[in-house]
């Protein structure tokens, strides 16, 4: 109902309730005759009164400064006022005679500016429009209240008669709800009725809004008097913040989660952060930007910890925040605050923890040790002890849910919960409080165990998502267990086990970290030998040779101090090995001695076994090869000694049942043959190791000796010709998982044979992954890199663009060693490219040298193509000696198909004989060579000159001379 009173002169349309002070009631003897003003407008008028501006009332009332303008005109318009000033006079005199109360409380004025969640506070405003009720909830700290005052405010012109705000924090009994409401909204209890009574009679009518914040520990309380009240009052909507759900049926929860942190440096969590760090010191400033993004992931984008947190940016700086964020019940700590649970991040943890039943507290210090989302079964395997049954745990994670202690997340393999670091370092000290880590612990690590077993068993399509899911959890359970004793053997289990786990999901850094602590916990010596014998196979995958050579030292002294001299003679041999037969890949070479002497312990602690003879031999080859591959070039030194040693090694590896120890030993065999000048056999060999190690269950070992083997066929097809094998190696290779660390190494050869193919579009996607992959390598200085930058080089070149040739040239000085790009293949990509631009004289001159001067750099895959590069140059330049070049070269290239083609056309070039170079296009066609069969075309002139510089063209390359 509705009734218009007078309080000093000026009448006031009455609702059943006043809004912000005591309900007035009309005097009898005072005729309803004067015009009408609303609510709102008699909170504008007292305002005036005290002589506001219309932008201090604006913020008082939270409304727009143009609704108190317009309230302004409609109160000149109703109260027959000429100006602001008579209205102003009129208020005090309604002051005077008792009017309204204006120190009723108004929303609280935040002392900080609210910083992002622009998405939350459109929903919940839209929310708060639509809904009588809306519940706020979330974990302490996330900014529950700050973004109902916000919402509040910016609502507060939908809800003409009043917004009211109750922080019900004080309370202690659930009973004393109606009267903190009607604190606020300014009632008295009435005579015979309560408080609960008194705040429904004053909001009955009134289109308004209560606030009430901090409900979690009064629900009992606030439910019931929230559902008469609202039943009461059919225009009132309520917005309630809580940590926990009210639990009745009209109720539109908005659960609040933690700060985004989607962006990185630009997150809404970061700019809070920067925000706050500015308050109180110098801003931290762009330059540390990931630094900041690094904090808030790791507060869990929790807005109070992350306040904290910046307030210590000025003190700590980057470096000692995040090393203090390993203790971050300790460190997110403030001064002296008028609400205590927001002093600190353990205040507002111990404000919840303080609300939970004594169950709900041992498990949630129980599941604590999960790092990861974890499913209600597993909970129940590790906190599942008295006094929890399963039942009990599986109802207790919905109430820990339900306080925000735990965030719940539905997904196709059931449901998931979650604590953030905060709430999980704070479980963790009241779980060594109770005396209860070593057997939570023990749990943990056997549930981790059960895990690993699963994944070592499992494969498909969803191997890679169920590793990620427990991952964290086996990192943690190693973290945890590894120095108590009483769990040595199955840390050690799971160490090894993560070993192999993660090196099957390619993080191959881990897996050498994982072999490298099993070897720690290894109780014998064997367990300890085999697991530094898989950390050395995981380095040589990540091309670091130098520690997976000292890993085969480590692995030959846990044998021999375990008392195993034929294993530290297989380690010693092996670490000779790597520093022998990977020395290009070393950042640091060990000094000769060393490995002598390590060969020469070998020798003497190996017995007659067939897999130690093989290791030996498998060194004494490699020190053959590698004292021939020093000379300096020369095809006529002993080189059947080196190939005798290699096939010798090939053989006891195959007596031993070894097939990698077979592959390396080809591949010395491999390097032998090549320095004989037999590059067919050497390709053969090659191809022998691919065959027999993809008959090799995968392991660390395995897989090293399959990426060298790889790139050793890839390398030694194109040294013959065989572009369309060497291109599919090199794609398998640029192509392997594991080698995602290493991507420079893993295109390398895959770059040379699309250059040599006119493949341009591949070289020019290939080269944007090997220059970002050798830079995150730290620029790495290898033979095996150069070639690589050369050929994009000298496609570019082709391309006519000599700026990103220019780029590529620099690479080349920065990847290679100046030799053997002088003189081996950096002479081959030059003059292929000079004779492309008709410049056979400087052509010859880069390929100048006799093959046997120059032997140490082209034996190997350049041999075929430096040969007929020269002859080919020697014709163009109208050499004297041309047709001895020639008829020289045809000998050595016989077999190779494209080298073969190109001698071919020289000969018919230097013969007068164009007729005859269709054909020869076709061979380089038939052979893979499309940028030959182009250019060949283009040398026949006449018509045929026009196709090819079209073909030239159509592969991206400018048509030269």
């Amino acid at each position: 109902m509705t009734r218009v009173f007078t309080k000093g002169n000026i009448p006031v349309k009455e609702y059943s309730g006043s809004g912000a002070g005591p309900r007035p009631t009309r005097p009898d003897n005072v005729p309803v005759t004067t015009p009408e003003i609303s609510a709102r407008e008699a909170e504008v008028l007292d305002l005036l009164g005290g002589h506001l501006s219309n932008a201090e009332i604006a913020a008082r009332l939270f409304i727009s400064v143009r609704t108190v303008e317009s309230h302004v005109s409609s109160l000149l318009r109703k109260l027959g006022m000429p100006d602001r000033r008579a209205l102003a006079r009129a208020a005090a005199e309604r002051s005077r005679g008792g009017g309204r109360d204006r120190s009723a409380p108004a929303l609280p004025a935040p002392l900080t500016t609210f910083v992002g969640r622009v998405g939350e506070r459109r929903d919940l405003a839209e929310a708060v429009r639509g809904h009588r009720l809306v519940t706020v909830a979330g974990a302490g700290g996330v900014g529950k209240t700050r973004l109902a005052l916000a919402v509040a405010a910016q609502a507060a012109d939908d809800f003409p008669d009043g917004v009211w705000f109750a922080d019900l924090v004080p309370l202690t009994e659930p009973g004393r709800v109606g009267a903190a409401v009607a604190a606020a909204v300014g009632v008295g209890e009435r005579p015979g009725g309560d408080f609960d009574e008194a705040v429904s009679q004053a909001l009955a009518d009134r289109r308004a809004l209560l606030v009430l914040d901090n409900c979690e520990h009064v629900r009992e309380g606030v439910a019931p008097f929230l559902e008469r009240l609202l039943t009461a009052c059919p225009l009132l909507h309520v917005l309630v913040t809580s940590r926990a759900r009210l639990l009745v049926p009209f109720e539109r929860t908005f659960p609040l989660p933690p700060l985004s942190l989607e962006g990185g440096e630009d997150s809404e969590a970061a700019a809070l952060f920067l925000e706050r760090a500015a308050a109180v010191g110098p801003p931290p400033g762009t330059s540390v930007g990931e630094e900041v993004a690094a904090v808030c992931e790791r507060l869990g984008g929790m807005a109070l910890a992350i306040e904290l947190a910046a307030a210590r940016w000025s003190t700590l700086g980057p470096d000692g925040l995040m090393a203090g964020l390993a203790d971050q019940l300790r460190v997110l700590t403030g001064g002296p605050r008028a609400d205590d649970r927001h002093r600190s991040v353990r205040a507002v943890l111990d404000w919840s923890h303080g609300l939970l039943e004594p169950e709900d507290r041992a498990l949630l210090r129980r599941v604590s040790v999960f790092v990861a989302p974890f499913t209600p079964e597993a909970a129940a395997e590790i906190a599942g002890f008295a006094p929890l049954d399963k039942a009990a745990v599986v109802d207790g994670l919905g109430r820990l849910a339900e306080q925000s202690l735990l965030s719940v997340a539905p997904s196709s393999t059931g449901t998931r919960y979650h604590a953030l670091e905060t709430i999980r370092q704070y479980g963790a000290e009241h779980l060594a409080g109770a005396g209860e880590q070593d057997e939570v612990r023990a749990r943990h690590l056997r549930w981790c165990l059960a895990r690993a077993a699963e994944l070592e068993g499992g494969g498909g399509a969803g191997w890679r998502t169920r590793f990620d899911a427990v991952a964290e959890d086996l990192r943690a359970a190693l973290t945890a267990t590894a120095e108590r004793p009483e769990h040595r053997a199955g840390v050690h289990r799971l160490a090894l086990s993560m070993g192999g786990l993660a090196f099957t999901r390619t993080l191959l850094g881990e897996a050498q970290q994982r072999y490298v602590q099993a070897a720690g916990l290894a109780d014998r010596g064997g367990p300890a030998v085999a697991a530094l014998r898989s950390a050395a196979a995981v380095a040589g995958c990540r091309g670091l040779d130098g520690d997976s050579y000292r890993l085969h030292r480590w692995a030959a002294v846990a044998a021999e101090r375990a008392g195993d001299g034929p294993a530290a003679a297989r380690d010693l041999a092996d670490s000779a090995v790597v520093a022998y037969r990977f020395s290009t890949s070393f950042a640091q070479l060990p000094p000769a001695e060393e490995v002598k002497e390590a060969l020469a312990r070998a020798r003497e602690l190996a017995d007659d076994s067939p897999a130690s003879r093989a290791a030996l031999a498998l060194a004494e080859a490699a020190v053959v090869a590698d004292a021939f591959g020093a000379l300096q070039g020369d095809p006529d030194n002993p080189a059947p000694e080196t190939v005798a040693s290699a096939r010798h090694a090939v053989d006891l590896a195959r007596e031993a049942g070894d097939p990698v120890a077979e592959s390396a030993a080809l591949d010395a065999l491999s390097g032998a043959q090549c320095w004989t000048g037999d590059s067919f056999a050497s390709a053969e060999a090659s191809r022998r190791r691919i065959e027999i190690l993809d008959r090799v269950p995968p392991s660390p070992a395995a897989t090293h000796e399959l990426m060298d083997a790889l790139a050793m066929a890839a390398a030694t097809a194109i040294g013959v010709g065989d572009l369309p094998r060497a291109r599919r190696w090199g794609r398998r290779m640029a192509d392997h998982p594991l080698l995602s660390e290493a991507g420079h190494h893993a295109a390398s050869w895959l770059l040379v044979a699309d250059a040599f193919a006119g493949e341009v579009e591949g070289v020019l996607a290939g080269a944007e992954r090997f220059k970002e992959a050798w830079q995150r390598s730290g620029r790495l200085r290898t033979r095996s890199l150069g070639p690589a930058a050369a050929a994009v080089a000298m496609v570019h070149g082709l391309r006519g663009d000599p700026d990103a040739r220019a780029e590529w040239l620099e690479v080349i000085d920065r990847a290679g060693p100046g030799d053997d790009h002088r003189l081996g293949y950096g002479a081959v990509f030059d003059a292929l490219l000079l004779l492309h631009h008709g410049d056979a004289d400087s052509a010859l001159e880069r390929v100048a040298p006799e093959p046997g001067r120059v032997w140490k750099w082209v034996c190997w895959v350049w041999l075929h193509w430096y040969t007929a590069l020269r002859a080919e140059a020697a014709v163009l330049a109208g050499r004297a000696d041309a047709r001895e070049l020639v008829d020289a070269a045809r000998a050595v290239v016989a077999g190779n198909p494209v080298a073969t083609a190109q001698v071919e056309r020289a000969r018919a070039l230097l013969d007068g004989d164009a007729p005859g170079l269709p054909a020869i296009a076709a061979a380089f066609e038939a052979a893979g060579c499309r940028y030959q069969a182009a250019r060949t075309l283009v040398l026949a002139g006449g018509g045929h000159r026009a196709a090819g510089e079209a073909a030239l063209t159509a592969l991206g390359l400018v048509p030269g001379t």
